[in-house]
């Protein structure tokens, strides 16, 4: 993703205008917005993507009736910093202590939510939507997404001669699982199929099954809101948007920049201004890109801080496939999850540029565990035990298992060993991303363009660590909690 000029922002906010079906004017006829955030929803999760177990039929729908977007990533794998940036528009690491998990939200950076009150619309959310955090010590009074209410009532009570704008959100499907639920409602776990840096194991397709469970209950959650905007007969006018904040919570995933941890469900569907609906689309786009979306559809000026740009023109184009050339690439990349390496509160700061053939990440500090430590005895916190991965089944299983043999010993390091500076994985034969190809000579020229083409968005979009000053990343507070060590019971009960 290239951040764009400030004059060329405010060419593409014009462009964005001319094709707006919504005039400004009439606020009755500018859209609603229905934004359904999931917490801990990864691709390709969904039916939509032919996963042969999990049903989604809700979001199956709004990619039938709609876009279904096949390359869409979060700014950052971690729940505050990836809201933040939804909220913002910008990437992670422009947002100070925000970049972290339970990091504030400074009041000074645009809110897609209270600008779209500002310009007369109804706010609200639901459940889950900005956070873990306090919203207080970033200068807010309230919550940055406006009142807590449950949609039905929010529907029903609503002035309907005024737009509204709407955060659906969940705790589905985050951690803790009733283990047994997936294959209790009916799930075949012989057919959930593992990705290539997880061993081929019955308990481990059960959790990822149990995880489907809350996936579904989720996509039920969703139909239901679509059903209390189609009885009130503004369906068609209001943009309904479902994804995800990042990867499902497993090793090597959720926290993680691979596919598995960044990658996101993505489907929107906004009758009366969607051209063509059922169109695939594999142009690169980050949940950054919503708030300027969101914003150029309510006929308001895109703020030229943030770094996302607006999806109108995907929506108004009749193509499948790549609709914009320059969206041929996406950047993300994390700070601190938790505070669970040894010797202070740091975090792992790394950054990823994903392209159709390639994914580089940069690691800026390989010496730190990029799950936490596994010595528990020498954690930061008190007990912490690879504390940037929720335990689970599968957690216990890699971890019980490591002696086994080389097969095994090298699962668990895919997800807990230390990593090098660089890694490069060639997307057309690994596409779980398995092996890092960084030090192949045949590849070095790729991987020199590469680092160049990161460095130079990152610089040019302001991330701290490219600046030449030390980063604060790691001194900001954390009021979160870490995840501990089990006990050798749960281990023990996943040796095989």
């Amino acid at each position: 993703m290239k951040r764009q000029p400030c004059a060329l922002l405010l060419v593409l906010s014009a462009f964005a205008l001319s094709i707006a079906p919504y005039p400004a004017a009439a606020a009755d006829d500018r859209p609603n917005i229905l934004f359904c955030l999931a917490d801990d929803w990864g691709w390709p999760h969904a039916g939509a993507y032919g996963n042969p177990v999990v049903k989604t039929p809700a979001f199956d729908r709004l990619a039938r009736e709609g876009v279904l977007f096949h390359r869409a990533y979060i700014s950052s794998p971690s729940c505050t910093p990836s809201r933040n940036s939804i909220l913002t528009g910008q990437q992670f690491y422009r947002l100070g202590s925000g970049a972290n998990l339970y990091g504030a939200l400074d009041r000074r950076h645009p809110n897609f939510m209270f600008s779209l009150r500002k310009a007369g619309y109804e706010i609200g959310h639901w459940r889950k939507a900005w956070g873990p955090g306090q919203f207080e010590q970033g200068g807010y009074t309230e919550h940055p997404c406006g009142p807590d209410v449950p949609f039905t009532r929010f529907v029903k009570s609503r002035n309907a001669d005024r737009p509204f704008c709407f955060w659906f959100g969940t705790s589905d499907p985050h951690r803790p699982y009733e283990e047994g639920s997936g294959r209790a409602s009916g799930m075949d776990v012989g057919r959930v199929p593992t990705p290539g840096f997880f061993p081929d194991e019955e308990p481990v397709r059960s959790d990822i099954a149990d995880y489907y469970f809350e996936v579904q209950r989720w996509d039920r959650d969703v139909a239901g809101a679509i059903r209390l905007l189609e009885e009130a007969g503004v369906l068609e006018n209001t943009i309904i948007v479902m994804s995800g904040d990042n990867g499902m919570p497993f090793p090597r995933c959720k926290g993680n920049l691979y596919d598995w941890g960044s990658r996101v469900p993505l489907a929107i569907r906004w009758g009366q201004g969607i051209r063509q609906p059922g169109r695939e689309v594999t142009d690169f786009v980050s949940l950054t890109d919503l708030a300027p979306t969101f914003l150029s559809a309510a006929g308001l000026e895109v703020p030229d801080v943030m770094t996302g740009r607006s999806l109108l023109p995907i929506f108004q184009s009749d193509k499948n496939g790549r609709i914009e050339a320059a969206r041929d690439h996406v950047v993300f990349g994390r700070e601190r999850h938790t505070d669970c390496q040894e010797g202070g509160p740091m975090g792992y700061p790394s950054r990823a540029l994903r392209t159709d053939d390639y994914l580089y990440i940069r690691n800026d500090q390989p010496e730190r565990w990029p799950a936490g430590t596994p010595h528990r005895d020498k954690a930061f916190k008190p007990d912490a035990w690879l504390g940037d991965c929720d335990n689970g089944p599968t957690k216990f299983y890699l971890w019980a298992n490591r002696g086994l043999d080389d097969a095994h010993r090298r699962l668990h390091d895919l997800s807990f060993a230390k990593r090098p500076s660089e890694e490069l994985y060639v997307l057309a034969d690994d596409g779980d991303q398995v092996r890092n190809v960084a030090g192949d000579p045949r590849l070095a020229g790729t991987r020199e363009r590469l680092a160049a083409q990161l460095t130079d968005y990152l610089k040019r979009t302001g991330d701290p660590r490219e600046s030449g000053s030390p980063a604060e990343f790691d001194s900001y507070p954390y009021i979160g909690g870490v995840v501990k060590w089990p006990g050798e019971d749960p281990i023990r009960e996943h040796h095989r």
